[in-house]
Order: structure tokens, then C-alpha cells, then sequence
């Protein structure tokens, strides 16, 4: 039966028809409904009264039938009521033991719909309330709210949860007050099997069932016709896969960002099904399935000449990738092969191929900053193994990524070229330009074939872009047709001057190859007899009119050829690389913004670096600084070398012949060499270069990132002192972390067992007091009981301290006296684990991101904040691997950790990228103990980086082992746990199945070579060897190899080491003509003598420095000798100041290194508490977390670049721009000197310098006002009014009353204000009698029609213009007075000559001549009538002394 779809219009007529029945229904149930409920009900369907059949008075919807539509949906509605009884009939017949079928209509349509996936969605209800309908039947309000708050019982199957509710619905139908918005959704019809339901209700055949989506009357004829459609609906039906069911059902319920979240899409459900290992998968996802043919062999001798030419930085701070470093790997070309072959043949992990491939590709694991001692297997004998970062392992993947892009991407190329070539042959029609492009076409093709590098594949692209263009698309391909720019080079090609440029000489390909001696220059260069004028003159045209125009055409293409020829641009890339020269300059922006301490400083003069000097992320800073508009950076080869380039061009370019033509063409030729280097290539290698240096810095730095996270992740659990580091015993400490709290949280202490888990938690909020008060001191020593107690309770072996700020050292002081006292007066509760308890530092920095995180919420649920930090701090002192990959899950929260000072210029994508790898490396080296870590899941973590393994795969591994319990033989993981061979192959060896977690207390049988990192392919060597070692020890040949024989010698060896010691490895493998096996005999040798020994390196406390930096939150750059810091005073006290430092640290200022004239005056009569300012550190004390600090003149002059750790050998700046810059630091540093803020709060205050005062009323209208503090001492502020654009009064107001006894009384505001002879009690009482009468007047003055813009000159030539054109007037005005700012000038001409006189404004009104005028109009009349009085003679500069601000 075809899909129909029901249109908008029916829909919304049956949702009405249903809402019209509903409505009615429900008034004469006799319900009180408000509004409220019945549009809730309009929306959602069809009410009980609907379903049980009730028939509604036909006179009510006669009324309301007023349109065809109407009509029909009655006739409709009566067709329906055919199939149904009344509510009390149905309970009649059940009362009798009869069972019929209860039709529920609104629910059968809906599932239905829901069933046949149509779009729409019924009646207003979502996704997923559509999908729980269907899922779970409809539920009554009872039963929604019991699931909203205990949740869906299990168990029960789908058909019977829907039987359950619908019977539930039947018996409460006349109790529940509405209906739930889910009823719609059930419908009885037979399950997805074909049974029937259970209880033994039968479907009425032939009732009026219709599919979604197809209205009733369409339904009825359908039925006429074809009679009963139940069962082609139930046959659709079970055409439903039922995983597919499920799978849309997942999606419709969770967001795609969820199911990514927990990888539950079908991508990842794919990956965790196949057989490959998943970051394999991920890998071949980029770069596609790798070829397995001969391409092998190509391949490998492009990486071994990649590594050897040192292209890939691999050693941090050894090099930038010099072919010197590349030369000391010794790698050699076959062991890449097989490192090739096993990567993508046999579809190895590189843990793996590290661990036990390592025979076949030896010197691709050495490592040149690990040198080893000369008696190699004396090593592996006698020392302990050390982890590896897998650097070349990893370079190689990534070489071999970018090969196969680049294979992708040539044979995508060839493709098209082939293609376009025949198209565009179809196209010509001039046989010599037909062979011209089979030459150049078949040049193209077999440049492509050479290429080596994307930037090569780059230029054989432009080459054939420029002879090939692309062509038109066509409209008959469905495409728009999109306007194309034409180039100058298409233009001059269609123009024929292609034939003037051939006739300049050698092409561009010939001369490319003479230029890289591929061909020798054997025949002189033949000159044509004609000259270039009389040639060119040949091919003039419409566009090209004069021989002139034609020959700078025809040299614009030679230019471009020339410039597109691949060989000329390796050539010349080669040159660019190898001598161009980075210089850095201050835009005069940047002079200003880059100061001592800023972060740029190191790049800011910059003369002539080579790129190949760039050995750090130096180029990311300055393309920083460059695109902030802070530099001007230049790239350029110097003149010496591009005067060499260009000789060398002209000497395979030129002509040698010395007649006038020659001369006339050579002069063509050497314009088209300048055009191509200078217009052309240059531009575009200077491109190149930027983009090859940030290229590079962006490795260097994320090899740096990498290198941090690996001391971080490589270093062992703490070790207790009196535990040896190879005891089997439990190796993890049980701490007590440690986190300070500010009061809300409380400092918290926090017990965790040596599995990492809670066992206890203290919150202490007066621990760290230090107020002599009583109540404080009982309060401080309760806690400290209270402390006392759990320790003793809880016997830790060492206790973490969270460096959170200079607090904690306190809280430290404080920790160790309650520890003094539990062994002073309780000794016999100091067990002896607690002997010689340390109290430890710890890094809050990633504790406080597993804080923040959702994985911390999920594995400590409903913890507090400041518990979750202290538990991670434990646990990272306990399994630092575990810790960081904890926060490495899909929200990848371990990306907010900051390991570098310049992470930020790396992308999210790869920082992670370096954070997999080297956490692959260590994961693998260590293992994962699968039975502890199925009693404590966050041991789990490191799951994900087992090789072969991946976040899905391991989520699911995890899943099924937690679902077991335990595991007691490696076989498992495949038999029951599901891995894939290949998977299982690659993984195995690295997880460790020994006697811990539940399965400690098992009786099962461990093999003791799951304990160690021997793989299941060797157990048959391991078995071989230990059986040989046994029967040379007891001196007898059982020749017995049963497996009780096998495991007895295994257990002899392992419980006797000293006899495996003596064993001669390579002797022992020789003997038994296994030479290709002695790496892993020498694996079997070690892993015999002791499992899974731990490799990493031992805990170490941290130093001073560490403790240093931890606690002050500095870096070792940030507080370096000598460097510019801004300083507040605390306190002065005799010869010294106590300062304290942005970063909280202490400063100590001595009398003597405050000024040059220090012995002139008392410091305490120089410096107040608060005083801002700016010091030089003159030296730093770590070890009481302080630094001494100098600020005198002399000092601060010299040495400006002392605190630059490493100033750049390229480092010139220029001594001119340098004064000046001096003098504007000295002007600032000045004015901060003498600014005092402050303590006043008030609106039109504000803690600012004059300077910034007008800065801050710059943007506002005139009239506005600020105040702030005086330059004249902390009893006078400042007045500031914004008189005119530009045009700012100042106003001085003095403070009295104020008392004298320490600085923070002078520093508040006075209990008097003065300003002239006016007093004031407060700032508003100033805003209100003085500013506001003042800023009304000034209003009044700027609005006043005879007012004038402009300065005094500008409006003395506005008033003659007046004058000219009315001579026999006295013109005047009012305009501001921009040298005596808050007064006005009155401006008049009588004859010729302008007069001025001065205004002053006051607040209660104007002064003019010695009198106060209300208004303009009254002075303005005033003048009128006495203009000529004497005193109107008074000008201007005669009463600058009488300006009223």
C-alpha cells in the first residue's frame, strides 16, 4: 500500500474536530475547566469522553457546522462512532467475562504514524515525547509523576508495559481529572512478532484503523474497496528491521552532540566493530586505505630523506631540524621499510612494533639525548629499562600521513589534467600551438610524477592553471554560470603575442633546467635578425595598438611562464631559503605600547635574522605583534645574494652575441628577468617563507609542549621510604591530600585509600587562624583535635598540600606542629606507616580542572568542589598517568591545562594530537592493571591509549570486564570480551591480568605471564627458556614438556633471579639459531626476573624553585632580576618599605635603594601606605617568597635589557627612537610616582590623573564633569568641566578638617570643601550649588543665537564678512576662549578693526566689566548701551589674572 500523506488543512481540521467533541464533552460532564486546560487539550488530542464513544447532541454541533468542511468532519465523526460502545457497555462486557476490543483512536493513529516514520509531528508533542510514547505506552498523571521521580521499572517487555497502562487507564478513566498528553500514543494491535496482544484482546477486523499521514474518508473507500488494510499495515510492519527501530529511536531521544559525547553514533558503532586498530581507523580515515604495493619502496626513500635532511624537528631544544641533526639519527632506509610494511600491511600499533618489533627497526628507537653506554646488552642486563618517547616512531607516522596526501592529491591532479588536456585539444585548431601543448602538457605530467613536497605540487598546478585555464561550465549541467575574471596573460595569449613572447629566446622550461643544471648550455642563443620593434610590429591589434604595448604584453607573459616554470621556482626557492633575512621595526603605535616588560620587547628591533636562525617559536610572536599592528616586519634576500641571483639569471638567459639587435633584445630579456623576480617570485617566496617559519615554530613549540607533558606524565607514584620500588605489594602511598580554603570552603583534608578511593573527609575552617582572640584560638584548636585525630584514625603515608598562594605555607607550619604533637604526646599512635611522614607540595593547576569537569561529578557524585580538587591532587600523587588521562575524555578538559607560556598559538586539534601521543608512549610502557582497575574505575582511564585500542573500543572492553568482575587469562579478551584478533594482537601484551581487585580473593588460576609484558606469541620461547634455565639449575634433563613441567620452571625462575642473571643472551639465542630473537629473549630475560616492572621515574619532591613558582603562581620568566614590576606600599618602617606585588608576593624596598639623594630625607616623610610603584627587582629571596626591590633613577636608566634572560644576537635598536622612548617612560613612571589615589566613593569620582580626566570627557557632551585627585597632595582635589570640544576648565578645590594621624585618614575626603571663597559640606552639596548653575549657564552661552564656533582667528574673519556685507552695522559675537579655558569672548567690529573683551562664568551667572549678569540678555544689552564707555577699550590678554576657572 502506497505512503500518503495527509495535507496540512485535513490535519488541522481533525486536531479542531477533536477539540470541538472535547469541548462540549466536557462541559456537559459537568467538569470546571479553565482555559488553561482546554488549549492544553486542543494541542494534545482527544479527551476519555472522546475515546469511550460518548455521542455528542447533535443540535450542539449543528450549530456549529456552518461550512462544507464542517459537515464533513460530522459525517466523518458518525462513520467512526459506528465502531464503538459506550464506556459502561465495555465495563458491562468485562463484568460478564466478555472480551472485546477497545478501540483507543487517537492513540492507533498516532502510533501508527510513529510506526511509518512520517515526519510530522502529532499534535504539537516533540521528538521525544513521540519516541517515550511509543516506547512505553501512554501513562496516566499518576504514572508520570511516580516515573519522574523513581524512573521506568525494568524488566517488564514492551507489549506488556503498554497492556498494563491501558488497563490502568480503563479502571481510573472516571477519577483522573485530565488526561495525560502521552494516552494518544497506545494503540492495541499485535506486537512486532505478528501475535496477538496479551490478554486475549483481538483487533476487530475491518475496524477503522487508517495510516498516518491519509484522512478518514480516504480510509473508508479504501476499506469499500479493498476490504480490510490491517494486514498490509502489519505486513509494512514487520518489513521494520528492529535494529534500525532502535537505533533511530537512540537518535531521536539524545542530541548528536550527546551520542558523540558517548560515542553511540554509527560511525563509532562501525570502528568498534572492526577488526583494526581505532586509531588506525581514524588515521586512514584522512589519508585512505594505503597502497600495499611497490609504492613502499618510493615511499621509504622519501621519509629516510626527509628525516636525514632534518626537515622534522625531533629534539626540542638540540635543533630546528638541521641536516646535522637529521645525519646524527643514523637511521637506516630498510628499517623504515619494515616499519612500513608493518604499520600498514600487518596493521601494527606503534607500541606495539616499539615493543616487541624492535629487532626490525632498531635505529629507528634510538634516541641521540639518551645516549647509551657502549656495552649495550651490559645495559639491558644490569640496568633497569627507562620509558621511551618514540620521536622517529611518531615522525614516520606523520611522514607517511603527508605522503599519502600527497599521492591523494598527484593522482587526483593527474586525473583532471588528462581530462582537461583533451578538452582543450578539442578546442584548437593551430597545429603549431596543438604541438606547443602536447610538449607542455606531457613537461606538466612529468613534473607532477617528480614532485616531492606539496610546494613543488603547488607549482606544477600554477603551471598548468596558466596554460590550461578552467574551462566554462556549462548550464546544461545544472551550474550557475559564474562571471570569470580574465587575466592579463589570457588576454595577451588570445592577442597571438604567444609568438612574440617564444621569439624573446629560450623558454621557461629550458631555461628552468639550465638554471638547475639538469642540461647543459650547448648552442648560443640565436637572436632574430629583426628588431624587437620591427617583430612586435607584425602583431598590433585593437588591443595591443602600438609595438610598444605589444612587447610589454608579450614580456608580461615570458614574466609569467618564467615565474610558473617549476624548476626556476625550486631554484630560486632554494636561494630565497638559504639567505633571506627577517628584520623587525616598532610602528610608531608599537614604540609606544612595547615597554620594558612587555611581552614583544625580545622581537622588537630585529636587523637581518636568516630564517634558518629562527630556532624557537620566536616567528609566532612576532606574527602576533604584526597583526596587532605593533610591527612592521620585513622578509628580503640581502642585495649581495639577489645581486648573484640575478647574474646568474642573465647569464643563462642573455644572448653572448654583441650586435645592436642583440643588444636591443637582450635589453627585453633582462626587463622580463626583473619582472619575474621582483613582480613574481619574490612576493610569492616571501609568502612561502612566512608561512614555512610559522610551519616550523608551530613544531618546535608543540615538541616543547610535548616534552613538558612528558615529565609531567612520565614520572612514577610516590614512594614510601620504606617500601622497596620493586616490592609486588601495594605500591601507591595512602595520602591525605590537602586543599586551603578561604573560609567558604574550609581548608579540607581528604583520606584516600592506596587504590585512590574516599575513605574520609575533614573540613577545618580555623585551622590557619592567626587572631589572638579567644574565641578564634578555641576555635583554631579544636580543628587542630580534630586534624589530630584523623590522622591518627587514618595512619596516612604522606601528606599533599595543594600550592595554592603564600597561605599555604602557613598551613604547612601549621600541619607539621599537629604531627610534632601526636609524636610528642601520643607516640604509640604513630604507627609505622606514619615514620618519618612527609608533608609534600602539590600542583593545583590540573586538580582544579578534574574539579570543573563532568567525569568528576559522575565518579564522585555529590561531593563537593573543593573535595573533588583535594581528591585529585591524591590521586596524582598516586598515578600521575591515570590522573592527566582521567581528563582526557571526549570533552578533552585536559586541553585547558597550560604547560606552555605560548600554547595559545597552537590549535586545539593539535595540542591534543601531541597529548595522544606521548600519553600512547607512556600508557603502554607502564600497562593498565585490568582487575584493580575494574574495582576502581578511574583507573580505567589510560584504557583508551593501549595500542590497538581507542576511546570506543576501550569504553566497550571496559563495559563488558566491569559487567564480568574480574579476568583471569588473557584468552578472555577474546573469547569473552569481544576484542578482534587484530586488536587483541596488538593490545594484549600491554594489559596486565594479575591477582589484584576482586579477582585477589579468587581461587582461579593465574598465569604468571599474564603478570608481565612477555606477549602470547612468545609465552612458547618464555616457557622454552625458563625450562632451560631450570634444568640447568637442578643439573637434570626431564625432556618433560607437559604443561605442570612448563609452569614449575617458570615458577622456579621467577622465584630464583639470580640464576636468570647469569644467563648469556645472545650465547642462548645463537644456540638456538634464533638470532632474530634476541631483543626478545632480552624482553623475556627481564619480564621473567620481575613483571611489569615499573619503568617510569622515580617521584622526586619538588625543589625550592618548584615550591616557588607552585605557590607565587610566577613562571621562571616572569619574576627575573631586573625586570620592571609595579609595587603598592603596605607599610614604611624606618630604613625600609614592605611592598606587596601583583602577584602577591612581598617586596622589600630599603631606604637606600629608593632615590639617589636617599640620605636628604626620612622615607617614612617620602612614602605613604598605598603609594603605587614602579620598581626594578633587584634580587629574589624563594625561599621566604620574597624579593627585594630598587627604584632610584640611576638604576632603572641602566641596564634596561639586564632582565632579558636570553636577548636575541640580532637584537639593534635604534639609539634615536630609544631616547625618546626613555623620555616617555621616565614622563609616565613620573606621573605615577606622584598620583596618590584616593579613598573616596562618590558618582562624578574617579581615581584618575589629569591626563585621563580629559581623556574620559574627550567623547562626552560639553558640560560634563569629573572629579579627581589633585597633583598637589591629598588635601586638594580637582575640578574638571569639558567646556568645548577640546576645551577642558580645571577648578581646584580644597579640603579641610581632615585629620592628620595616619595615611588612610589623609586619603578620605575632607569635612569642608572649598572652592574660591565658596565652602561646601560634601561633593553633591558641590554638584548641586557649584557644577549644575555652572554647566546651566554654559548651555545657555553655546545655544545663544550670537554664538560662534571656532577660535579667535577663525571667528575675527567670520565678523568682517558680516561687516563687508553690512557696513553700516556694528557687528558682534560670543565665542569660547581657547587660551583662558571657562571664560567666553565678546567680539565686536565698530569700523575695521576687531575689539575683544572677556566673560566670565560664574555659578550665578556672567561677569562682564566687573558686574554679574543673570542671563546673556541682560549683558548683552549692557554692552549695547555702553560700547563706548572707556572701560570698553579693556581687551583681552589685559585679564588673564581675573579667569574664574
Amino acid at each position: 500500500m502506497g505512503k500518503n500523506v495527509v495535507s496540512d488543512e485535513e490535519e488541522e481540521f481533525e486536531v479542531k474536530d477533536e477539540y470541538e467533541r472535547e469541548h462540549v464533552d466536557g462541559h456537559r460532564g459537568g467538569r470546571d475547566i479553565d482555559d488553561d486546560e482546554e488549549d492544553e487539550e486542543a494541542e494534545e488530542g482527544q479527551d476519555e469522553y472522546e475515546k469511550d464513544g460518548f455521542v455528542v447532541d447533535d443540535v450542539d454541533e449543528e450549530e456549529r457546522a456552518d461550512s462544507d468542511e464542517e459537515r464533513q468532519r460530522k459525517k466523518k465523526r458518525k462513520k467512526k462512532e459506528n465502531y464503538t460502545l459506550d464506556e459502561d457497555d465495555y465495563e458491562l462486557l468485562k463484568d460478564n467475562n466478555i472480551t472485546i476490543p477497545h478501540w483507543k483512536q487517537s492513540k492507533k493513529f498516532k502510533r501508527l504514524k510513529k510506526a511509518q516514520e512520517v515526519s510530522e509531528e502529532p499534535c504539537g508533542l516533540s521528538d521525544k515525547e513521540e519516541m517515550f510514547g511509543s516506547e512505553k505506552g501512554g501513562r496516566t498523571a499518576k504514572e508520570k509523576l511516580k516515573q519522574s521521580l523513581f524512573g521506568d521499572d525494568e524488566g517488564a517487555p514492551l507489549e506488556d508495559i503498554a497492556e498494563e497502562d491501558e488497563q490502568a487507564e480503563d479502571e481510573e478513566d472516571g477519577d483522573i481529572g485530565e488526561e495525560d498528553e502521552l494516552d494518544d500514543f497506545i494503540v492495541d494491535e499485535e506486537n512486532e512478532h505478528g501475535a496477538p496482544p496479551k490478554g486475549g484482546k483481538q483487533p476487530k477486523k475491518g475496524g477503522n484503523r487508517r495510516a498516518p499521514g491519509v484522512s478518514l474518508s480516504v480510509m473508508q473507500e479504501a476499506h469499500e474497496i479493498f476490504g480490510d488494510v490491517d494486514e498490509l499495515l502489519q505486513l509494512r510492519k514487520r518489513d521494520l528491521d528492529s535494529s534500525e527501530w532502535r537505533e533511530r529511536k537512540l537518535e531521536d531521544e539524545f542530541e548528536p552532540i550527546v551520542l558523540s559525547e558517548k560515542y553511540m553514533t554509527e560511525e563509532d558503532e562501525q570502528i568498534r566493530e572492526l577488526d583494526i586498530p581505532e586509531r588506525m581507523q581514524m588515521y586512514e580515515e584522512i589519508t585512505g586505505s594505503p597502497p600495499l604495493d611497490d609504492s613502499i619502496i618510493e615511499e621509504s626513500n622519501w621519509i629516510h630523506g626527509q628525516l636525514q635532511s632534518g626537515t622534522v624537528p625531533l629534539f626540542g631544544n638540540r635543533g630546528m631540524g638541521t641536516a646535522k641533526e637529521g645525519g646524527d639519527l643514523s637511521i637506516e632506509k630498510v628499517d623504515v621499510m619494515r616499519f612500513l610494511d608493518l604499520l600498514h600491511v600487518q596493521k601494527l600499533d606503534i607500541p606495539f612494533i616499539a615493543m616487541y618489533r624492535k629487532g626490525e627497526c632498531l635505529s629507528l628507537l634510538k634516541d641521540p639525548e639518551q645516549p647509551e653506554d657502549d656495552d649495550e646488552n651490559q645495559d639491558k642486563n644490569e640496568k633497569t629499562p627507562t620509558l621511551k618517547w618514540h620521536k622517529v616512531l611518531w615522525a614516520i607516522q606523520d611522514l607517511d600521513r603527508k605522503w599519502l596526501l600527497l599521492q591523494k592529491r598527484k593522482s587526483a591532479l593527474q586525473s583532471y589534467y588528462n581530462k582537461r588536456f583533451e578538452e582543450e585539444s578539442q578546442l584548437v585548431y593551430d597545429v603549431t600551438r596543438l604541438n606547443l601543448n602536447q610538449q607542455l602538457f606531457e613537461s606538466i605530467m612529468k613534473s607532477l610524477k617528480a614532485a616531492g613536497s606539496e610546494r613543488e605540487v603547488d607549482d606544477v598546478d600554477s603551471k598548468f592553471n596558466l596554460h590550461f585555464p578552467p574551462g566554462k561550465v556549462g548550464l546544461d549541467e545544472g551550474q550557475y554560470k559564474r562571471p570569470k575574471r580574465k587575466s592579463l596573460y589570457s588576454i595577451c595569449s588570445k592577442a597571438g603575442l604567444w609568438v612574440v613572447a617564444s621569439k624573446f629566446g629560450y623558454s621557461s622550461e629550458q631555461f628552468g633546467l639550465q638554471l638547475s643544471l639538469d642540461t647543459m648550455r650547448n648552442d648560443e642563443l640565436e637572436d632574430p635578425k629583426e628588431t624587437p620593434e620591427e617583430m612586435a610590429s607584425n602583431f598590433t591589434c585593437s588591443m595591443f595598438e602600438t609595438p610598444h604595448a605589444v612587447l610589454k604584453g608579450a614580456r608580461h607573459m615570458a614574466a609569467v611562464e618564467i615565474s610558473c616554470e617549476p624548476c626556476v621556482r625550486k631554484h630560486v626557492r632554494s636561494n630565497f631559503m638559504d639567505h633571506a633575512v627577517v628584520s623587525t621595526c616598532p610602528t610608531p603605535g608599537g614604540n609606544v605600547v612595547i615597554d620594558s616588560s612587555h611581552q614583544f620587547l625580545g622581537v622588537k628591533w630585529l636587523r637581518e635574522k636568516p630564517l634558518s636562525a629562527f630556532d624557537d617559536a620566536q616567528w609566532l610572536l612576532i606574527q602576533k605583534a604584526e597583526e596587532e599592528k605593533l610591527l612592521q616586519v620585513t622578509i628580503k634576500m640581502p642585495e649581495r645574494d639577489l645581486e648573484k641571483l640575478i647574474n646568474e639569471f642573465n647569464e643563462y638567459y642573455l644572448s653572448d652575441s654583441v650586435s645592436k639587435s642583440a643588444q636591443l633584445w637582450n635589453e627585453q630579456r633582462k626587463l622580463i628577468l626583473q619582472d619575474a623576480l621582483f613582480g613574481f617570485l619574490t612576493p610569492s617566496l616571501t609568502k612561502e617563507a612566512r608561512s614555512l617559519l610559522t610551519s616550523r615554530a608551530k613544531n618546535l613549540l608543540l615538541m616543547e609542549y610535548g616534552k613538558v607533558l612528558w615529565n609531567k606524565v612520565s614520572v612514577g607514584p610516590y614512594q614510601r621510604k620504606d617500601t622497596d620500588i620493586n616490592s609486588d605489594e601495594e605500591a601507591a602511598p595512602r595520602v591525605m591530600a590537602c586543599c586551603w580554603g578561604p573560609g567558604k570552603p574550609a581548608t579540607t583534608f581528604v583520606m584516600l585509600d592506596s587504590s585512590g578511593e574516599v575513605l574520609d573527609v575533614l573540613y577545618t575552617g580555623s585551622l590557619t587562624l592567626r587572631s589572638q582572640n579567644v574565641d578564634d584560638q578555641h576555635r583554631k584548636k579544636n580543628d587542630q583535635e580534630r586534624v589530630l585525630k584523623f590522622m591518627t584514625d587514618h595512619q596516612p603515608h604522606v601528606i599533599v598540600l595543594g600550592a595554592m598562594n603564600i597561605s599555604c605555607t602557613r598551613l604547612k607550619e601549621d600541619i607539621y606542629e599537629i604531627i610534632f604533637k601526636i609524636v610528642e604526646e601520643n607516640p604509640r599512635d604513630v604507627g609505622h606507616e606514619m615514620d618519618g611522614l612527609s608533608i609534600v607540595y602539590g600542583d593545583e593547576s590540573l586538580p582544579r580542572l578534574y574539579e570543573n569537569s563532568r567525569i568528576s561529578s559522575d565518579q564522585l557524585p555529590g561531593q563537593s568542589g573543593i573535595v573533588k580538587r583535594a581528591v585529585a591532587l591524591g590521586r596524582y600523587l598516586q598515578n600521575p598517568l591515570a590522573m592527566i588521562s582521567t581528563l582526557c575524555g571526549p570533552r578533552r578538559e585536559i586541553l585547558s591545562w597550560k604547560l606552555s607560556s605560548l600554547e595559545n598559538f597552537l590549535k586545539p586539534d593539535e595540542k591534543y594530537g601531541m597529548i595522544e601521543q606521548v600519553l600512547v608512549d607512556v600508557a603502554n610502557q607502564v600497562g593498565v592493571d585490568v582487575n584493580l582497575a575494574i574495582s576502581h574505575e578511574w583507573l580505567f582511564a589510560p584504557l583508551q591509549f593501549i595500542s590497538g585500542l581507542g576511546p570506543r573500543k576501550a569504553a566497550s572492553l571496559q563495559r563488558s570486564l566491569v559487567r564480568a568482575g574480574a579476568i583471569f587469562t588473557r584468552k578472555d579478551f577474546v573469547t569473552v570480551h569481544g576484542l578482534g584478533k587484530k586488536v587483541f594482537v596488538n593490545s594484549v601484551g600491554f594489559l596486565r591480568v594479575r591477582r589484584s581487585g576482586l579477582a585477589a580473593s579468587s581461587s582461579h588460576f593465574i598465569d604468571f605471564l599474564d603478570d608481565t609484558r612477555i606477549h602470547p606469541e612468545s609465552y612458547g620461547l618464555a616457557q622454552e627458556l625458563a625450562k632451560d634455565v631450570y634444568d640447568e639449575d637442578i643439573r637434570a634433563d626431564t625432556n618433560d614438556d607437559d604443561d605442570d613441567a612448563l609452569e614449575m620452571a617458570i615458577e622456579h625462575v621467577r622465584n630464583r633471579p639470580r640464576i636468570l642473571k647469569g644467563l648469556d643472551v645472545d650465547l642462548y639465542a645463537s644456540g638456538k639459531n634464533r638470532e632474530n630473537k634476541i631483543e626478545t629473549f632480552y624482553d623475556i630475560k627481564r619480564e621473567l626476573m620481575q613483571g611489569f616492572q615499573d619503568w617510569r621515574k622515580r617521584y622526586e619532591e619538588p625543589s625550592q624553585d618548584d615550591e616557588f613558582y607552585m605557590i607565587s603562581g610566577e613562571t621562571e620568566e616572569t619574576p627575573a632580576e631586573g625586570r620592571i614590576v609595579q609595587a603598592t606600599v603596605r607599610r614604611v618602617q624606618g630604613q625600609k618599605a614592605i611592598c606587596v606585588l601583583e602577584s602577591g608576593l612581598t617586596g622589600i624596598l630599603m631606604k637606600e635603594d629608593y632615590s639617589d639623594d636617599w640620605r636628604e630625607a626620612e622615607l617614612s616623610d617620602r612614602l605613604h601606605e598605598g603609594d603605587i610603584l614602579t620598581c626594578k627587582i633587584k634580587s629574589i629571596q624563594k625561599n621566604r617568597y620574597q624579593v627585594f626591590l630598587v627604584c632610584r633613577e640611576s638604576e632603572m636608566r641602566s641596564n634596561q635589557h639586564q632582565y632579558v634572560r636570553h636577548l636575541d644576537p640580532y637584537y639593534h635598536e635604534e639609539q634615536s627612537r630609544l631616547s625618546r622612548q626613555d623620555n616617555a617612560r621616565k614622563e609616565k613612571e613620573l606621573a605615577k610616582k606622584h598620583f596618590k589615589p584616593r579613598m573616596i566613593v562618590h558618582p562624578h569620582f574617579q581615581n584618575i590623573t589629569l591626563d585621563e580626566a580629559k581623556e574620559f570627557l574627550s567623547d562626552k557632551d560639553p558640560g560634563q564633569s569629573i572629579i579627581s585627585p589633585s597633583s598637589h597632595g591629598p588635601s586638594h582635589l580637582i575640578l574638571t568641566l569639558k567646556v568645548y570640544d577640546g576645551v577642558y576648565a580645571h577648578k581646584d578645590i580644597v579640603e579641610g578638617g581632615k585629620e592628620h594621624k595616619d595615611i588612610t585618614s589623609l586619603l578620605r575626603i575632607g569635612k569642608s570643601l572649598k572652592i574660591g571663597e565658596d565652602t561646601f559640606e560634601d561633593l553633591d552639596e558641590v554638584m548641586d550649588r557649584y557644577v549644575d548653575p555652572l554647566v546651566s549657564h554654559l548651555k545657555g552661552m553655546l545655544s545663544y543665537r550670537k554664538f560662534r564656533k571656532g577660535t579667535k582667528a577663525e571667528v575675527d574673519e567670520l565678523l568682517r564678512i558680516e561687516k563687508s556685507e553690512n557696513p553700516m552695522r556694528i557687528v558682534y559675537c560670543l565665542s569660547i576662549s581657547h587660551e583662558h579655558p571657562g571664560t567666553f569672548i565678546l567680539t565686536y567690529i565698530k569700523s575695521t578693526n576687531a575689539h575683544h573683551q572677556c566673560i566670565g562664568l560664574y555659578p550665578k551667572g556672567f561677569k562682564f566689566r566687573n558686574r554679574m549678569f543673570e542671563d546673556i540678555d541682560q549683558l548683552v544689552a549692557y554692552f549695547q548701551r555702553h560700547i563706548d564707555d572707556p572701560r570698553s577699550t579693556q581687551f583681552l590678554r589685559s585679564i588673564p589674572a581675573r579667569v574664574p576657572m
